[in-house]
């Protein structure tokens, strides 16, 4: 070997040992240790438990599956913002004057940056169709300067800013607490409040230049906006389900499914493990229901006698939710089983009880499914054979510790992307709802533009 050749070795050597050492040193004042462990791996990935996930941005992003985002701390602008939504300031009394507040003379929305000091919603079963609640907070304060929060939507006030027009109403509060007609009313006040967003909207030249189809309007309960939905079915409606509406006016190329919010308390990190769980399969509900839910009558005569499972009728009262929590965590499967629609909170209960959940209903729509793969954490089950003698119980206790773990502890990392709050974490339900309308945005914008090819020809013509 040539001195020159040897020179040029050394030298290699020393420039990689310094590089070596300066990463070393980089990453240990940096305070960065655990993206910078050297194992077996290659220096240049974190030994870190990483999943990819497509979720709320509309690209893959890699999320520790062993920490929960926190709240961003980088203030959003409109530049970086995924999503621009303008919401229309319509008065109080389609949102929050309906949980009592009262601001000052000419005053649209309450104060939200003192989330302590924030209207609360009503409760009880009330809560599990509130969603509209926690985007509107989330959206008033996207621009509050300093205030921590995923920057994936972002109010503006510039219509022609928008990607997507948000319709402030509380239409499952609405519908829950004004259908009935009191009095000398004519027409109840739900009716009423409809009528007037409808008449709204039709004189809106934001709604007729897309013909509403760049609308957001929440129909969370199956029961709300009846009289409004056919004059306002062009538009993206956020929906529990698509049971009680024709195809024509909800689908699933247009709308947005969200969960439930979710009654019983969320287990958290004190989730009791396999052992824990003595109760093989739980349900705890109404039994007797009309249309797709005479299944659970049938399934309650199947299952009735088996010893590991609890199969009752339940209801909110009588510290129904409190036994309904201590039920489904002590529980390895919960069955989700079609009602008079075909979801109920229950699925999201089980979720965050970290409870299997059984789904037992074929219509049912799941939210954010195109970027959750729910087979993952869910056993799926056809009506039919859940019929069968004996079909349920034997698919049950077919599922050994191990595979029931591993659904156990996806269970445990998704939990998150169905809890709602304020202020909204990365991740959490509603920064995934925001995500869902983004990615609907792309075929929304096709369709009106495919629309309005010969809009101003056609204008031409009647002109001359």
């Amino acid at each position: 070997m040539s001195p020159l050749n040897l020179k040029s070795k050394k030298l290699l050597f020393f420039v990689i040992s310094i590089a070596i050492l300066v990463l070393v040193v980089s990453c240990w004042s940096l305070k960065s240790g655990d993206n910078c462990t050297f194992s077996n791996s290659s220096l240049l990935f974190p030994t870190t438990n990483y999943t990819s996930e497509y979720i709320a941005d509309h690209s893959y992003r890699v999320i520790s599956t062993t920490k929960v985002r926190k709240i961003s701390n980088k203030e959003c602008n409109i530049s970086e913002a995924l999503l621009k939504v303008y919401i229309y300031d319509l008065p109080p009394m389609f949102h929050f004057g309906m949980l009592g507040w009262k601001g000052k003379a000419n005053q649209t929305w309450p104060d939200v940056s003192k989330p302590k000091q924030v209207p609360k919603y009503p409760g009880g079963l009330n809560l599990q169709h509130s969603i509209e609640y926690w985007l509107i907070l989330d959206l008033l304060s996207s621009t509050i300067p300093g205030f921590k929060r995923p920057c994936t939507a972002i109010r503006v006030k510039d219509p022609l800013l928008a990607d997507i027009f948000f319709v402030p109403f509380f239409s499952s509060l609405s519908y829950n607490r004004h259908s009935k007609i009191h009095g000398r009313e004519k027409i109840s006040k739900n009716k009423f409040l409809q009528d007037e967003l409808v008449r709204f909207l039709m004189k809106r030249e934001e709604w007729r230049k897309g013909g509403g189809r760049d609308h957001f309007v929440p129909a969370h309960h199956p029961n709300s906006m009846l009289d409004a939905r056919k004059s306002l079915g062009s538009a993206m409606l956020l929906l529990a389900d698509f049971g009680r509406y024709p195809l024509e006016i909800a689908n699933l190329k247009k709308d947005v499914i969200a969960p439930y919010r979710h009654v019983v308390d969320s287990v958290g990190n004190k989730s009791p493990s396999f052992e824990e769980r003595p109760i093989l399969a739980y349900f705890q509900g109404a039994i007797y229901r009309k249309d797709g839910g005479m299944i659970r009558q049938k399934l309650y005569q199947l299952l009735k006698d088996e010893k590991d499972v609890h199969f009752t009728y339940g209801t909110v009262r009588q510290n129904g939710v409190k036994n309904a929590s201590k039920g489904m965590a002590n529980s390895k499967f919960c069955l989700n089983i079609a009602g008079d629609t075909p979801s109920s909170n229950r699925l999201f209960d089980a979720i965050v009880s970290h409870c299997v959940p059984v789904i037992i209903s074929d219509e049912i729509e799941l939210p954010y499914e195109d970027v959750l793969d729910y087979s993952e954490f869910c056993v799926f089950v056809r009506g039919t054979d859940a019929l069968r003698d004996q079909f349920l119980v034997r698919v049950l206790r077919g599922i050994g510790r191990e595979e029931w773990e591993r659904m156990w502890g996806r269970l445990r990392e998704v939990a998150r992307h169905f809890e709602y709050g304020f202020p909204s974490i990365e991740g959490d339900a509603v920064d995934m709802i925001w995500g869902a309308v983004h990615r609907k945005i792309s075929a929304i914008r096709l369709d009106i533009h495919r629309r309005s090819r010969y809009n101003g020809l056609e204008k031409s013509g009647s002109e001359g």
